[in-house]
């Protein structure tokens, strides 16, 4: 079954989460860790990304970020394929590092973030890397040594955290600690998706009448309110941004995308735009056939193959999804 389209709008609280690719270790020592806090350190200055909570475990990390300006598959592209050409060339591998596409789920952040952050930042206990909650105190690699004020590592926007505790900072470091113990008991499997089981396991005032998706953390009016974002801006897509983007991923000269062609390359790069823009996009087949020099039923024959090619491509949907 296809997957659906990412949602992916600046402003959004997003947990994201990681996976080597056949559940292989992506860090293999200190080295690779440090490598990868420092390029998502540069990353998050960058990119203006705010972070509240992260984890990085062997074969697998999790991360709980606020885009603010850019698009959050902007910033994991950037991470995820500078740090796996970093690993290949150190570890003299080749291949896929990651498994399939990154996972992430759009978060009501008023109802769920401190959930999220105990969640997160309890990972490495509840995984068994660490023995204790003191202990976890002294685990280099995660958010929460920053939180208790110790560390090099600034990733976290800590006074944000802090400050939904206490004014005080030592009250609040408390009050943390306190949060994070009332939750080693506690059933924190299903926050990890969305969807209706999982929105309501941590907010009672849901109920099964409220909306709910698959792709985010929460229901009700949040659910209306970003699938409504999510369509306004899908709407606002025009067909050259299209085209241009689609020339980048295949390599081809955009304006070769004009005329009929029998190269394969681009008749694919084509047959995705028709699809992305007539069915995606709801931009008017009439439109499309006169930009690629196609008419009307052979845009329509095209996209039933570019669905094919978008729907099959993990690399080619991070892109344009």
């Amino acid at each position: 079954m296809p997957r659906h389209a990412r949602i992916d709008i600046p402003g959004l609280l997003q947990h994201v989460i990681v996976r080597g690719i056949e559940r292989s270790n992506i860090f293999l020592d200190d080295d690779d860790r440090e490598d990868f806090v420092a390029r998502m350190g540069r990353l998050l200055d960058e990119t203006r990304t705010v972070c509240y909570a992260w984890a990085l475990l062997d074969n697998h990390f999790h991360l709980l970020l606020m885009p603010t300006e850019q698009s959050l598959a902007r910033f994991m592209r950037r991470l995820l394929t500078g740090y796996a050409v970093y690993f290949n060339r150190r570890h003299l591998r080749s291949g896929h590092l990651f498994q399939n596409r990154y996972k992430s789920i759009v978060c009501d952040r008023d109802a769920y973030l401190l959930e999220l952050i105990r969640y997160i930042h309890l990972n490495p206990l509840r995984a068994n890397v660490v023995s204790s909650l003191n202990l976890l105190a002294d685990f280099r690699w995660s958010g929460h040594r920053q939180l208790l004020g110790r560390g090099t590592d600034q990733l976290i926007v800590a006074d944000d955290v802090w400050s939904m505790f206490s004014r005080r900072k030592k009250i609040a470091i408390e009050s943390y600690l306190q949060f994070l113990a009332d939750g080693l008991n506690g059933n924190l499997s299903k926050i990890s998706s969305g969807g209706r089981r999982a929105s309501q396991a941590f907010d009672s005032s849901l109920t099964d009448q409220d909306l709910y998706d698959d792709r985010i953390l929460g229901g009700g009016g949040f659910v209306e309110r970003v699938l409504a974002a999510a369509e306004l801006i899908e709407s606002h897509v025009s067909l050259e941004s299209i085209m241009e983007r689609v020339a980048n991923y295949f390599g081809v000269d955009i304006e070769e995308l004009h005329c009929p062609s029998k190269v394969r390359l681009i008749a694919n790069a084509k047959a995705v735009i028709c699809y992305l823009s007539t069915r995606r996009f709801r931009i008017p087949g009439g439109e499309v056939a006169a930009r690629l020099g196609y008419t009307r039923s052979a845009v329509s024959h095209a996209s039933d193959r570019g669905k094919i090619l978008f729907d099959g491509d993990d690399v080619l949907r991070d892109l344009l999804g």
